[in-house]
């Protein structure tokens, strides 16, 4: 029998710390291994697989849209890409969209409007301001935008044009801006940095900012967005509307696929400005379109607001009895558990041992995203995991 771990080790890239684990099918909230044993999700692909592991709807838009068109290129109109588009319009603040491949790709456009804005409109300003412990990709202008030291040491010189300050911080955004800034980066709650949510102040704060400054308010929304946070958006959580947001991750529900949209008084790129040979392609958009519709028409955010909100009950319940956490926090089911020491690798070998994928994304902070139809008895079933673990 093949050892694909082994083989694993010899063909790809090392750049991942995997757990050991090889998944072989998914259903709903479930996955199994190769033999046979079942574990309780809460990674959710990194909350990719927003309705679950292979949701009804998403396998049958697939196999519908692969016998009809997969590829075609953004030289000719397809009907897939247009449907996706008019639900995202329909059911947020912005009015354009682009479709992409992935998140870092959506954000990478989003920064190409925001330059194209300020040689436009502000003298030719290009620097974009972002955050520190944000994520916004892999690429290496995304490296630049993302404010994490760590990711970005081995990479140098990294693409000019980006300031990484403190987040839920105005008075550092307004020290930091000048007549080089065009836009503003930031996540509405920041997840790979930890899930820290701001202040209820702080994002209505910079969009007045923006606003007397003309500069643009850019959302990646790569995973707040598509119910994650209980409402369809991340901002709607802070009464604001971005100029620009970025999507990806749980929009087709595990295919690839990413999309930054503008209101339309940003919509300044051009015919030649950008393209993808691949992004808004019929099979990823047939698949969006699938998830926006299931989403919105079963009032999944509805759905996320009240399971998250048993999942918060579960995850104080633990506080309540563990002194090493010193933290719990989160909004709708994107959470954290903070401890006092290093103890998440130890944790995740646990309770991977006992049927539960969890996610760290430091020594001593784990992260929650399961898929947005997890239940309640599926969340109970967890923390008595993640309890019997600690």
């Amino acid at each position: 029998m093949t050892d694909w771990r082994e083989l694993e080790s010899k063909l790809y890239m090392g750049v991942f710390r995997r757990t050991p684990l090889l998944i072989v099918r998914g259903e709903g909230s479930r996955v199994w291994d190769e033999k046979g044993k079942a574990y309780l999700d809460l990674v959710a692909g990194w909350a990719v697989n927003s309705l679950g592991h292979c949701h009804p709807v998403v396998v049958e838009a697939l196999r519908k849209q692969a016998a009809t068109l997969i590829q075609t290129s953004n030289q000719y109109y397809t009907i897939p890409q247009l449907e996706l588009a008019q639900l995202l319009v329909d059911n947020s603040a912005l009015d354009r969209v682009f479709f992409a491949n992935s998140g870092a790709e959506a954000n990478e456009g989003a920064v190409k409007l925001a330059r194209k804005w300020g040689k436009l409109k502000l003298d030719g300003a290009y620097e974009v301001i972002s955050t520190l412990k944000s994520f916004h990709g892999r690429t290496l202008s995304m490296v630049a935008a993302t404010g994490k030291p760590a990711y970005q040491k081995d990479f140098t010189p990294l693409p000019a044009g980006f300031a990484n300050i403190p987040y839920n911080d105005m008075a550092a955004l307004e020290q930091a801006t000048s007549e080089k800034t065009c836009a503003v980066l930031l996540e509405p709650i920041q997840g790979e940095g930890g899930v820290n949510i701001p202040d209820e102040n702080y994002l209505s704060s910079v969009r007045e900012f923006c606003s007397e400054r003309n500069i643009l308010l850019m959302l990646d929304e790569v995973q707040t967005g598509v119910g994650r946070t209980g409402t369809m958006w991340g901002y709607q959580q802070f009464g604001i509307e971005p100029d620009v947001m970025t999507l990806a991750k749980g929009l087709a529900g595990g295919v690839p696929i990413g999309a930054f949209l503008c209101k339309e008084a940003a919509s300044v790129l051009a015919p030649g400005d950008h393209g993808s040979t691949f992004g808004g392609n019929p099979l990823a958009c047939a698949a969006g379109t699938a998830v926006m519709r299931y989403i919105v028409d079963n009032d999944i955010p509805g759905h996320v607001q009240k399971v998250g909100a048993h999942l918060m009950d579960r995850l104080l319940g633990l506080k309540a009895r563990h002194e090493e956490i010193i933290d719990v926090r989160g909004r709708g089911l994107l959470a954290a558990i903070e401890f006092s020491e290093e103890k998440t690798v130890e944790l995740l070998a646990l309770c991977l041992e006992r049927g539960l994928l969890l996610n760290a994304v430091s020594p001593t902070i784990l992260r929650l995203f399961p898929a947005l139809t997890i239940t309640k008895g599926e969340i109970d079933e967890a923390m008595e995991i993640l309890e019997g673990a600690l």
